[in-house]
């Protein structure tokens, strides 16, 4: 699967659309979309906005996910785990955890470990 791929399913997912229905509101077909989910197609220019449009994410976001690991550097765990979790929220997450302190987030560590 491609990020670009990843990012458009874990959208559509959000809002709880099938591959049909935004096959539908994109007017083309199913397995267009099954091919852009799973890294067979990338869709163009003009088809990235008008997902980005129907999903309610930025265009940039989607194209965030464009990146490699290779072209970012990232280690690919990290990539990995960026793309499930959505860079929004990782964003969110990392800069929460900044603002804590190492020894607070140790101990919220902790304490989720914990709850597990």
């Amino acid at each position: 699967m491609s990020a670009i791929g990843l990012a458009i399913k874990q959208n559509r997912e959000r809002l709880n659309l099938t591959q049909q229905e935004l096959a539908v509101k994109l007017r083309i077909g199913t397995s267009t979309i099954e091919k852009y989910e799973n890294g067979c197609q990338q869709p163009d220019t003009q088809t990235i906005l008008k997902i980005s449009t129907i999903l309610d994410v930025p265009a940039s976001e989607l194209l965030e996910h464009g990146f490699t690991a290779c072209q970012t550097g990232l280690d690919p765990e990290l990539e990995q785990l960026l793309l499930e979790t959505g860079i929004h929220d990782a964003k969110m997450i990392l800069k929460n955890a900044k603002k804590m302190g190492k020894e607070n987030f140790l101990r919220m560590m902790d304490a989720i470990q914990a709850a597990r």
